[in-house]
């Protein structure tokens, strides 16, 4: 997921290089957008997630975290994550 497309005016200040810089002050706005790298429906491994998160935060298992505690990804016991939350495009 490459931040600098398609990013919102209100979160631009919190990210440099395609990466979020800081979570504070718009952490939900910004993990919906990060909800937003994983496809409707589809499982993923933890490894997958791990891969699609590193690109975009430097600590990416507490983004995995985020996600999950705001209801945006769930888990199974082994793993296995699906986007459970956040805004869905329509186009």
């Amino acid at each position: 997921m490459d931040l600098r497309s398609d990013l919102p005016g209100q979160l631009r200040r919190y990210v440099r290089d395609g990466r979020i810089s800081v979570m504070r002050g718009a952490r939900l706005l910004l993990l919906d957008h990060v909800a937003q790298a994983f496809e409707p429906g589809r499982r993923y491994p933890e490894t997958a997630v791990n891969e699609i998160l590193k690109g975009i935060y430097d600590d990416h298992a507490a983004l995995r975290r985020y996600l999950a505690d705001e209801d945006l990804l769930s888990r199974t016991p082994d793993g296995t994550y699906w986007r459970s939350g956040g805004t869905v495009p329509l186009g």
